[in-house]
């Protein structure tokens, strides 16, 4: 088995047999499934340290929702909203923090402050000046595959071959990104489960992940609480048993960060799926 690392604030982390919850912490009033709840910074603040406890390995902080339909808000407004809560969970936690942002100036705000992944939704293509920012603070990199805009993405998503697609956008990031001086240890790619996709869509890109890597680069995957769950299971229990499954065959498929809501369950999913990998090595 071939061994994936990523380098995060100067530490090369080991993936290959251990991976890593990322904790969803919107900081939003109005994102698709806990809008407002963290609104305000306190709250915010005691949410991702409790998620921390509960095995969080990063905490990912995002000022704008990326919901279908969902509107843009200025740079000033954002950074309003995550300064303060990057701040002190910065001082709180030896948790990795991340900024959810596709703003340049945000992000350069939020590495200041003691960020040091860069999640970016739109993999470089929102901000012409991303990949230079990131070469410049050397800040871990995700790179998302979105198709349209959070206010069209969802309204008719077309694919000649989704995983092909999300292959060879995946593939011209990563050069980008290399060719804008920044070392591709620090890279991971998101295929954008439900940015831009249907179920079907969103099913194929999760049955072929190995399909998606460049150059053994870690796997991102975000499924947690999406529609589509509700789809294919059963809505009435609500989605996080269905993350929770989500969570043990994907990382068992190859995916390496979880990017999850309800992280107690998940962590416990995650590492028991790996527990068992482990034994039949």
């Amino acid at each position: 088995m071939r061994a994936i690392t990523w380098e995060v604030d100067g530490n090369s982390i080991d993936l290959t047999s251990r991976g890593m919850i990322m904790g969803v912490l919107n900081v939003t009033p109005d994102s698709f499934s806990d809008g407002g709840e963290f609104f305000a910074t306190e709250a915010a603040v005691e949410h991702g340290l409790k998620m921390v406890r509960q095995g969080a390995d990063i905490i990912d902080i995002g000022g704008e929702s990326t919901r279908p339909g969902a509107e843009p808000v200025s740079p000033n407004e954002e950074l309003d909203r995550v300064l303060p809560v990057v701040q002190a969970l910065t001082k709180s936690t030896k948790a990795r923090i991340s900024i959810d942002t596709s703003k340049a100036a945000v992000a350069r705000a939020a590495v200041a402050a003691g960020a040091v992944i860069i999640n970016d939704v739109t993999g470089g293509r929102g901000d012409s000046g991303m990949f230079a920012l990131a070469a410049e603070t050397r800040a871990a990199l995700i790179i998302m595959h979105m198709q349209g805009t959070p206010q069209t993405m969802q309204l008719n998503p077309v694919y000649r071959d989704v995983v092909s697609e999300v292959a060879d956008f995946f593939r011209q990031q990563f050069e980008l990104a290399v060719r804008s001086g920044i070392d591709p240890q620090r890279l991971a790619f998101d295929p954008g489960i439900g940015f831009g996709k249907t179920v079907a869509h969103n099913l194929a890109l999760l049955a072929n992940l190995e399909r998606l890597r460049v150059d053994d680069r870690p796997i991102v995957v975000g499924v947690s609480r999406k529609s589509f769950l509700g789809k294919i299971s059963n809505e009435s229990l609500g989605k996080t048993s269905a993350t929770v499954a989500m969570t043990s065959l994907l990382r068992e498929r190859g995916a390496q960060i979880l990017r999850v809501h309800d992280v107690a369950e998940n962590a416990d999913a995650l590492r028991t799926t790996e527990a068992l990998l482990a034994a039949t090595r």
